[in-house]
């Protein structure tokens, strides 16, 4: 498959560096996720022509459905390992395996309001009130690292949640003097609490003292030509290192939406690219759909700090546009937005606000935000085929690298936007055709259909109504009810889902 333009532009400028990438079809769907020590290299693979005679069936398939990509680089490889687990959980690549069942990442759990708390190992984070550490990629390596722990700080390792006497017979901790055995009262509890806290803060990456023990136990043991021993302290110090190195918290990404890892960073450099004043903390995305002139309808996002504030999400159905003219619908939608928020809300007016589309969508948004004096508000226009962003008065548009931040912000808000009208468009579609389904019921008029779908409120909820139900529907006896009745379970089929908006 020859590679498209898109994405020989972002494979010349991919950084010799771990992190994750995002493999996307046409539609703008992840496909696959996958991590690289080196992203540059590895992403560079998978479209190297000579390489593809060497390809299983599954991965020609994946590469001939890759329109885009997207790649981020985190620190270290582990980092790179434990976002490509978190993606592959959110979007369920149709591509990926690894990760597909439900195993996660390695815990450390300690309740410290238990009457004699203990550390366990744990796949899942619970709202308990107990403290957790990790997540640790390297399993092997945090079980090590938790058993040094539980013998520095003499802790138990025994499983009863209120160990006793009968428990300490057999318990090989206390007979190896491993752990204080405050279950026999041998320390007071308060004692033992605070060796538990000295953990937490050891777990927490406070290891420098451990570390420079071991280092002196492997230099000692190497100088007595005691390898195998030394060769023990060595891993025990790189099972600390790994276990206590601080990663990067990822946050929920939204299903929907391309991903992004540092909205602030973005928000910032979107400010200088658009010369604001300030941030825009508040940035509104508007898009239009209106296919073959019917259903035509609009859409309004809310982003907040870079993040979708789904609360503040609207959506219009034309009033005044007749046919298919999307200029006009795009003036109607601003008119009546910010008419309507001028006199409800001034205060919850946007920094920015973007329009898909070029020029023309542009022009008819300056034109009534002008009529509203809110021409202090910035407004672009972002044109999906180049990715240009036009500005008013500004004749030529501003192209910014596919890896900008900026430019991936205003794709997430530009794309949402026509994610929400379509949506809205495709809904309404479907319910003309549901609702057409009464029109082949002999006899039934409008006023009687008005009184059904007012009382069901669609075609679906109608489906699952008794006789009964139906019958007390004004217009409708116990005869008309039940041949209705009949009527749709005869037709149980879903109707067909009208094709998606392009």
């Amino acid at each position: 498959m020859p590679v498209n333009d898109q994405i020989r532009q972002k494979l010349g400028v991919l950084p010799h560096k771990p992190g994750v990438y995002l493999m996307k079809d046409r539609f703008g769907t992840v496909i696959y996720v996958g991590k690289a020590r080196d992203l540059r290299k590895r992403v560079s693979t998978y479209f190297h022509p000579s390489r593809r005679m060497s390809w299983d069936l599954k991965l020609n398939a994946l590469i001939e459905a890759v329109h885009d990509l997207d790649t981020y680089s985190v620190r270290t490889e582990p980092e790179a390992l434990l976002l490509e687990g978190k993606l592959i959980k959110e979007y369920q690549p149709r591509y990926n395996i690894s990760f597909r069942d439900d195993k996660r990442f390695l815990l450390v759990k300690v309740n410290l309001n238990d009457p004699i708390p203990r550390f366990v190992l744990t796949r899942l984070r619970q709202d308990d009130g107990a403290r957790y550490f990790g997540p640790f990629v390297h399993s092997s390596s945090a079980r090590h690292t938790l058993t040094m722990a539980r013998r520095k700080f003499n802790l138990r390792g025994c499983r009863p949640f209120t160990p006793g006497g009968e428990d300490y017979k057999h318990c090989l901790y206390g007979h190896l003097k491993y752990c204080t055995a405050p279950c026999i009262g041998n320390v007071p509890l308060e004692d033992y609490r605070r060796q538990v806290v000295a953990a937490c803060e050891f777990l927490d990456g406070q290891t420098g003292e451990m570390e420079r023990e071991l280092e002196e136990q492997m230099k000692k043991a190497a100088a007595a030509e005691d390898f195998e021993k030394a060769a023990q302290y060595r891993d025990a110090i790189k099972d600390l290192r790994l276990t206590t190195r601080k990663t990067k918290k990822f946050p929920r990404f939204p299903y929907t939406l391309p991903i992004a890892l540092d909205t602030q960073r973005d928000l910032a450099e979107l400010a200088g690219v658009l010369n604001l004043p300030a941030v825009p903390v508040r940035i509104e995305g508007f898009d239009i759909s209106n296919i073959s002139g019917t259903f035509a309808v609009a859409s309004m996002v809310s982003f907040r700090e870079g993040k979708p504030d789904r609360s503040n999400y609207r959506r219009f159905r034309m009033k005044t546009v007749i046919g298919q003219d999307d200029f006009a619908c795009m003036a109607e939608t601003v008119r009546r937005r910010y008419t309507r928020l001028v006199s409800e809300a001034p205060g919850a007016l946007p920094d920015l606000i973007v329009i898909d589309g070029g020029k023309g969508q542009l022009n008819a948004a300056v034109a009534e935000l002008a009529k509203l004096n809110l021409q202090q508000i910035a407004v672009i226009g972002l044109a999906k085929e180049f990715e240009e962003i036009h500005r008013p008065g500004v004749a030529e548009p501003l192209r910014l690298a596919q890896n900008s931040g900026a430019l991936k912000l205003l794709q997430r808000v530009r794309d949402e936007s026509h994610r929400f009208a379509n949506t809205y468009n495709a809904q309404l579609r479907l319910k003309k055709i549901s609702e057409s389904m009464l029109d082949e019921f002999p006899g039934i008029g409008q006023q009687r259909k008005t009184a059904l779908l007012k009382k069901f409120g669609s075609v679906q909820r109608l489906r699952l109504a008794t006789v009964e139900d139906i019958a007390a529907v004004p217009g409708f006896g116990g005869k008309a009810a039940l041949e209705l009745k009949k009527f749709l379970e005869a037709r149980t089929a879903t109707p067909p889902k009208p094709a998606a908006a392009p």
